[in-house]
């Protein structure tokens, strides 16, 4: 795919929706780092139901850490792999408080440090809480980029650093949102929406559905 084709894309993806948004709901830096912890191999919606009465509880790393493992659990409960990841968020705000006076830190290092912390959770919070270049490549990100020839790559790894190279400077910030969000509602897994996509005409994809004419009316 060319630079051209790139940069249009990028552009209807931003006149569509200038200002994209995680769908995970979060008001700190805190809490976008737990819903992120929550979020693997489970579903916005699913984490949002949670944290919904999780945050009020415990709003910050002392309140979580003030309700214990039993407590955390409760309200994690229904979130798959729910007991791992509520050890992870204890001993994740253990750290936060001993070594980083409560705050999220802002390198990739120590995010990665915490516990239950890989490359994606922390490159999402590095790009949604503190609007850094980062690109966290998940599942629809890595098919997206792929399907479309836009960024192709074998591994995660190897998309991510290849769509920061390639995306236009002007859309990075919002690169991942808009490619989540495609991936998610439209160039879907088994079944791409083609006649749905606003970049459909500039997609490099082969196997491009097409949506069916109406059917004719029978005669009476």
């Amino acid at each position: 795919m060319n630079k051209h084709t790139r940069y249009q894309i990028f552009a209807r993806w931003r006149a569509a929706n200038p200002h994209p948004q995680t769908e995970l709901h979060y008001n700190s830096p805190f809490q976008l780092l737990i819903a992120v912890l929550l979020s693997a191999q489970a579903t916005d919606k699913g984490v949002n139901k949670a944290t919904a009465h999780l945050f009020p509880a415990a709003p910050t790393p002392q309140a979580m850490l003030d309700l214990g493992l039993a407590g955390v659990m409760e309200y994690t409960k229904t979130i798959g792999l729910y007991k791992t990841k509520s050890k992870h968020i204890i001993e994740t705000c253990r750290i936060l408080i001993e070594k980083h006076g409560g705050q999220v830190p802002q390198t990739r290092e120590e995010l990665e440090a915490l516990p239950g912390v890989g490359r994606k959770t922390a490159n999402v919070v590095l790009n949604t809480a503190f609007g850094q270049k980062a690109m966290a490549v998940d599942t629809h990100i890595f098919r997206v980029s792929n399907r479309m020839n836009l960024a192709p790559g074998k591994n995660v790894r190897e998309v991510e650093d290849k769509l920061l190279r390639v995306i236009p400077d002007e859309f990075i910030l919002n690169a991942h949102h808009w490619l989540i969000l495609h991936g998610r509602y439209v160039c879907k897994a088994q079944k791409p929406l083609c006649h749905q996509c606003i970049v459909n005409d500039l997609c490099e994809y082969k196997g491009k559905t097409v949506s069916l004419p109406p059917p004719l009316a029978e005669a009476v």
